[in-house]
């Protein structure tokens, strides 16, 4: 049993694992962002459409997408997706074919999308709070967005690029070489679910 577990444990921490997560869902979030976007210029043409994913009063898409938090420089939120998953997708195909990018790439990598990671819940807690509505397509985006940057941070961390203090790094290290990222992020998804849950309910199913 100690083999099977040190071989998968082995196979999660390799470079494969780490950027194939990566690039799947850097392409999940690139869809969804363009099936956002078709819907953006629908809601421009016709704000009354029925989009597909208007189930109810809570699943509604047409609702979120007419909210100015959609909107929040003036253009669709939904444009910033096409534009920075290609960008993640090059990364993780190029590092899947062996390409190693230097120290400061990486650094810039994971400061920008840790402010796409850092909007894209400002857009939960927005939705939850004050749109009072969910569109299923932003949370897929949030949940990929979540997987690519834990993918980011894992390998930022294993290979040292990040800029943390001595004591702080031998700590991080000893975390994801213990699969404690995993099971932060496990947890931490389930309570999204929780959270969405308790905001609405049967009124998700109604």
């Amino acid at each position: 049993m100690s083999t099977v577990l040190e071989r998968v444990r082995g196979v999660r921490h390799a470079d494969g694992w780490i950027f194939g997560t990566m690039l799947v869902s850097a392409l999940i979030s690139l869809t969804a962002s363009f099936v956002l976007s078709v819907d953006a210029v629908e809601l421009a043409r016709n704000p009354s459409a029925d989009l597909s994913c208007n189930i109810n009063t809570v699943v509604s898409c047409g609702t979120v997408g007419l909210s100015w938090q959609a909107q929040l420089f003036g253009f669709p939120n939904a444009f910033l997706g096409l534009i920075a998953e290609p960008v993640v997708i090059t990364l993780a195909v190029a590092a899947l074919g062996g390409v190693r990018f230097p120290r400061w790439f990486m650094i810039a990598a994971q400061t920008v999308y840790t402010l796409g990671l850092v909007f894209a819940y400002w857009l939960f807690q927005q939705a939850l709070t004050e749109i009072g509505a969910l569109c299923p397509w932003c949370l897929l985006v949030t949940v990929s967005t979540t997987l690519v940057w834990v993918s980011l941070t894992h390998v930022n961390i294993r290979d040292g690029h990040l800029p943390l203090p001595a004591r702080w790094r031998g700590w991080a290290r000893d975390a994801i070489a213990n699969d404690l990222d995993a099971l932060a992020v496990t947890v931490w998804l389930l309570v999204l679910v929780l959270i969405i849950v308790s905001r609405y309910g049967a009124a998700l199913f109604g």
